[in-house]
């Protein structure tokens, strides 16, 4: 008997993908591979977020990051999906994104290269530091710490859109991690210590805002030492993401190409990629592919809403007692959370 093909219960009101939407990943909670106690829980986040007033960002495939981010209880998801909302209007990120021009980029990479590059063996983007010769002095006579930070945001509001579903078209199924790679040549405690306040933000960004993000992470060229230190914080972490996390030294190349082609990995982590201007500067991928690339849905301003979707034309799904459970403080159990920049 044939297995049967995945598939992830969507609701037209507030989903409309133009690609894949099942994940590889079968692991429970991921799209595609959800019980029916996730997907209840899935309509009651978006209803609590809508009875706060909450209009955007309510489709499934974001609120199953948020829950799966939170373990599947409801009540930590919608906080931590408030707390992002709270950011995103603080920060103006939806006007931000179409507005933004880093034009001290080049001059900034110099000193510190950050940028997304291709796509590894399972068709994620593959995103790129070096943190060897970040100088803060130096930077911030070209730019500044919110200018930095505000990048980050955009950089991260690119990678949902256009790239990863530039690369989900590619792939055939849905992506929405990536591959990090962290290049530790030259760094030292006193150079971390110099730029902890901007390192604690840019991580708290990534662990608060943007969930459920990474899919492997490489740390090449840990200093002599750095292996002893992690084994201690990994303790810390989910060991789903400690599993995610590869703490390499400087014979980094042969595990590294086992993820990464040759050919899409630049030079100077041992690959064969060269690219004219350089590879931290091109941003090669699908995403810049007219074969799989589609103008993001935040490029066009989207009208003011004045009111709030009205739910009752909608079905409501039966709330297992699970789901409901997990509303009741009694039943909340204290989290773990992962370290920054790590989920």
């Amino acid at each position: 008997m044939a297995s049967e093909t995945p598939a992830q219960t969507l609701d037209p009101k507030y989903d409309h993908y133009d690609f894949p939407t099942i994940s590889p990943t079968t692991l429970s909670g991921h799209p595609g591979h959800t019980t029916p106690e996730q997907d209840a829980q899935v309509f009651q986040l978006r209803m609590k977020l809508e009875s706060e007033g909450y209009t955007e960002r309510l489709d499934t495939l974001t609120l199953l990051r948020f829950l799966r981010a939170r373990k599947f209880d409801v009540a930590l998801a919608e906080q931590m999906f408030v707390d992002c909302e709270k950011w995103r209007k603080e920060t103006q990120l939806d006007e931000l994104v179409r507005t933004f021009d880093y034009t001290e980029k080049e001059e900034v990479f110099k000193y510190y290269p950050q940028y997304y590059h291709k796509t590894d063996k399972d068709g994620r983007p593959v995103y790129i530091e070096q943190l060897g010769n970040i100088d803060l002095t130096a930077m911030y006579k070209i730019t500044t710490a919110e200018r930095m930070l505000q990048n980050l945001a955009v950089e991260y509001e690119k990678l949902a859109d256009p790239r990863l579903p530039a690369c989900s078209r590619k792939a055939g199924f849905l992506l929405e991690t990536c591959c990090s790679i962290m290049d530790l040549k030259g760094v030292g405690l006193g150079k971390v210590s110099s730029v902890y306040s901007y390192i604690k933000q840019a991580s708290a960004m990534s662990q608060n805002y943007y969930p459920e993000r990474l899919g492997r992470m490489y740390l090449i060229n840990a200093p002599w030492g750095f292996s002893t230190v992690f084994s201690i914080v990994k303790g810390w972490l989910d060991p789903i993401t400690v599993e995610k996390i590869h703490v390499l030294g400087g014979g980094y190349q042969k595990e590294l190409l086992e993820q990464v082609p040759a050919e899409n990995l630049p030079k100077i982590f041992g690959g064969t990629c060269d690219c004219p201007g350089g590879c931290a500067l091109g941003d090669k991928g699908p995403w810049t592919d007219p074969e799989w690339a589609k103008a993001p849905k935040w490029q066009t301003k989207p009208e003011k809403k004045e009111d709030v979707i009205n739910n009752e034309a909608v079905d409501q799904p039966a709330v297992p007692e699970v789901a409901k459970a997990a509303e009741t403080p009694e039943n909340v159990a204290d989290e773990i959370k992962p370290a920054p920049a790590l989920q």
